[in-house]
């Protein structure tokens, strides 16, 4: 199976909020996911990102590709 990491978007109009999430390429953009491994919030200040960095490390590592 291949998997791409890349942002699921939630949140209301002019509110969104990003999860960072592990999928099979196959599924949608807010789909179902394998692992929430982060999140982005661009709304708060500059912009606030949080990521697991071992649970990312290990995706990249099984072959996981990011998204643009």
């Amino acid at each position: 199976m291949a998997t791409v990491i890349r942002f699921a978007r939630h949140g209301t109009k002019k509110k969104p909020f990003f999860r960072m999430v592990v999928q099979d390429h196959r599924s949608a953009r807010d789909g179902r996911f394998i692992e929430y491994i982060g999140n982005f919030r661009p709304t708060h200040g500059a912009g606030s990102l949080t990521v697991d960095r071992p649970r990312l490390d290990y995706w990249l590592s099984k072959g996981a590709q990011l998204s643009e």
